[in-house]
């Protein structure tokens, strides 16, 4: 899997050797500037530095381990609903209808039976979309048209799944209404009326956030968490951008777990998400 962390960090891993010096020796001021280069937050920069040794050369380990603090958001792994309901959200553009095929690809391919519920009502492209991912994966789908409940369209789609004895919803959702109000009240239906298909559902709230726009992507996700008490992320396009020190404070303001990540177009480059090897990969281009 390192491979596939190397495939995605590329561009980071770049930006991180380029502010690097030819002395091979990491100070504090060299990594500030690496650091900043990649997008990382300017205050936790600070915050990683100060929790650093007193020392003119920082060391490996140390800085793994300072670094390690930012990913320690336990994942919800005890799923035994049946089905579990996954709630996704992010604005449109992120990539979103493309990881729930992923997402469902994923789970099919581990032997669970997933069903999809198409709920951007509001956008005409978006039930086609997830429609032709739905024949293209061989999953079915449970969809209306443009402009009708969607809050009706997940309930019908977890219904289907308690009597068909699926093992996993997945519901798309709306990106962007006319309004924040709009949006709002649209999303917060749809939890009521799903807990009302099945108890507890949405089992899960995963936001989905393009890596390509940094730090910015952490507006996106206050304002989608403020709504909907999310539970996890999803970050896509990370093979796109150099911006990959954003992670850093994606995690640490919105203490949820990074789930997956995506790094490529094809179905299997959606990839669960490993602190481990996701700082040794940043790690090998500070410390080469």
């Amino acid at each position: 899997m390192i491979n596939f962390f190397k495939k995605g960090l590329a561009k980071t891993a770049e930006i991180l050797k380029s502010a690097k010096p030819n002395d091979s020796k990491i100070s504090k001021e060299i990594l500030e500037e690496m650091l900043l280069e990649a997008d990382v937050d300017y205050e936790i920069v600070n915050e990683i530095i100060y929790y650093l040794p007193p020392s003119d050369e920082i060391k490996r380990d140390d800085l793994k381990r300072v670094m390690s603090s930012y990913f320690m958001y336990e994942h919800n792994t005890k799923i035994d609903t049946k089905p579990f309901v996954e709630l996704i959200l992010g604005v449109n553009g992120a990539g979103k209808t493309t990881t729930i095929a992923k997402l469902a690809n994923l789970y099919k391919n581990s032997g669970k039976k997933v069903i999809l519920g198409a709920c951007d009502t509001f956008r005409a492209g978006a039930i086609e979309q997830l429609r032709q991912w739905s024949i293209k994966i061989d999953v079915p789908i449970i969809a209306t048209k443009q402009g009708h409940d969607p809050a009706s369209v997940a309930y019908d789609a977890i219904s289907s799944a308690v009597a068909k004895g699926f093992d996993s919803v997945l519901i798309d959702t709306a990106g962007r209404l006319q309004n924040q109000k709009n949006l709002a009240n649209e999303l917060e239906k749809i939890v009521r009326i799903s807990n009302k298909a099945l108890d507890k559902a949405p089992h899960r709230k995963i936001i989905i956030l393009d890596a390509t726009q940094g730090n910015n992507s952490y507006a996106q996700a206050k304002a989608f968490n403020e709504i909907v008490k999310l539970d996890g992320v999803i970050i896509t396009k990370l093979d796109g951008t150099p911006k990959g020190g954003a992670l850093f404070s994606i995690a640490r303001e919105l203490e949820i777990p990074i789930l997956y990540i995506g790094v490529g177009e094809k179905m299997e480059d959606l990839v669960k998400f490993n602190p481990d090897e996701f700082l040794d990969t940043l790690l090998d281009a500070i410390f080469e």
